[in-house]
């Protein structure tokens, strides 16, 4: 799928406007728009489906943090003037998603977390991979998913061209080690929003427990595990994880309105 790329002074952004709700969606610190094509296709005529393109690679390198991202977020949802938006995050994303909620809980409608960071995730292991090392990026990158064939050679390239751009690379580590010191298990009690949170119960980043831990952090939320699923539901089951989202986007409409 190809999407138009607004760009509006300092934002990059995809927009939908397809219904009254606004469903914004966070990307993680690997791929974007590719990882987010199932729920894209899905809801794009049902809600303003809204994908930001996280300045992960652009902000000045002393603002290169999670807090950094979540006050792109709250800069773009106030340029665009929404008035609530339901915000779903993926892993990074899903962390980000969190901050956004506790800085921002008047703009939040509803959160929807898979694979989120924020309170425990291994990502590359201890180590940085070696530039140059395609077949190891490969692996990391079908290590991401419980089926190898969903990292497709583009998404596989796309890491790769991350992991071989020095300034790029620099950046990952700097944000990845920004979400590690920002956990946020002291904070989600105070997560009044309904969250939905979807896991893959074989992943092998952010494991099945951390749903769970949301899950009980998080006063208001409901856990689904999608089985033979790893670190990205919405990728490897998008039907279930669809019908999933819906239903749970319905209910809180309807709680809205009632």
């Amino acid at each position: 799928m190809k999407y138009e790329i607004k760009q509006e002074g300092r934002f990059r952004y995809i927009e939908s406007k397809g219904g009254e709700e606004n469903l914004v969606l966070l990307h993680g610190l690997f791929g974007a728009l590719s990882n987010f094509e199932g729920i894209i296709r899905h809801f794009s005529g049902k809600c303003n489906v809204i994908v930001p393109i996280l300045p992960i690679f652009e902000l000045p390198i002393r603002k290169v943090s999670v807090t950094g991202l979540v006050d792109y977020v709250v800069d773009f949802v106030e340029f665009k003037g929404y008035q609530k938006v339901h915000v779903l995050g993926n892993s990074l994303g899903g962390h980000i998603a969190l901050l956004y909620a506790l800085a921002r809980p008047d703009r939040v409608a509803s959160i929807i977390l898979t694979g989120s960071s924020g309170l425990f995730e291994s990502a590359m292991g201890t180590s940085f991979p070696k530039r140059g090392d395609y077949e190891f990026i490969k692996k990391k990158t079908q290590a991401t998913f419980y089926s190898p064939e969903v990292a497709s050679k583009e998404l596989v390239d796309e890491v790769f061209d991350i992991v071989n751009d020095r300034n790029k690379a620099i950046r990952v580590v700097a944000t990845a080690k920004s979400a590690v010191r920002h956990n946020l298990g002291d904070k989600l009690h105070q997560i009044k929003a309904p969250t939905l949170l979807v896991w893959g119960k074989q992943d092998q980043i952010t494991p099945a427990f951390v749903g769970e831990k949301f899950h009980e952090l998080i006063g208001n939320s409901r856990l689904i595990f999608l089985d033979e699923c790893g670190h990205a539901p919405m990728m490897e089951h998008p039907q279930a994880f669809n019908r999933h989202l819906e239903h749970f986007l319905q209910e809180v409409a309807a709680k809205a309105v009632g």
